[in-house]
């Protein structure tokens, strides 16, 4: 097994110094120290490739959890193997990146030899309770990028969800927010319908 420091050695002041350019990884580089064992000392946090760069995230809490834990309920009660594949905080090839969204529904089929590419991705969720900024930005740009279909944002602080559709290549050009009790159903699959009253817990007055 090689070790994260093994594989990206930590230079001295002295060293810094004298270094003009920050080296980026690509994502080849990133499969391959994935494949060796490079982060397997670092315990339970995700790691991304975002530009280049590690992106270390610590595990998520309880409120993060729960409302993953909703959605993938509701993915896999609201379609069968035919119609996608759900992933829960998985990774995929988004170009030269390699995010792990929160949840991704798969063109249906199996994935042991590759990982899921950008084309295969039906639908994408992330579910932000602290990492809103990003998500809105960074990541859906990222996205729109690789041609991601459709994307998500559960915004959960503001209970209401970002709809991202129709990239240009660079940026989505419609986004739709959501709120409840307003339903919400994937465009890949419309009769899968989000109850999204009950997703943010909202009670009728």
């Amino acid at each position: 097994m090689v070790t994260f420091t093994e594989a990206c050695p930590v230079l001295s002041q002295g060293q810094e110094r004298k270094m003009s350019v920050v080296s980026k990884i690509t994502g080849a580089e990133f499969d391959s120290m994935v494949e060796r064992g490079a982060f397997d000392a670092i315990g339970p946090r995700k790691i991304e490739l975002i530009r280049g760069k590690l992106r270390f995230m610590n595990p998520a809490g309880p409120i993060h959890d729960d409302y993953l834990a909703y959605l993938t309920r509701w993915s896999t009660d609201n379609t069968t193997a035919n119609d996608a594949s759900i992933r829960v905080q998985c990774g995929f090839v988004c170009d030269d990146n390699r995010p792990e969204p929160d949840l991704l529904w798969l063109k249906p089929r199996r994935y042991g030899q590759l990982r899921p590419t950008s084309a295969d991705v039906l639908l994408l969720i992330e579910v932000s309770d602290s990492s809103l900024a990003a998500d809105l930005q960074e990541k859906a740009d990222l996205y729109a990028e690789s041609g991601i279909a459709e994307y998500w944002v559960v915004d959960v602080p503001a209970s209401r969800i970002h709809v991202m559709t129709q990239s240009d290549g660079k940026h989505y050009r419609n986004i739709e927010i959501v709120v409840p009790p307003n339903p919400l159903a994937p465009k890949c699959r419309h009769a899968a319908i989000l109850n999204t009253a009950e997703l943010f817990e909202v009670t009728a007055e």
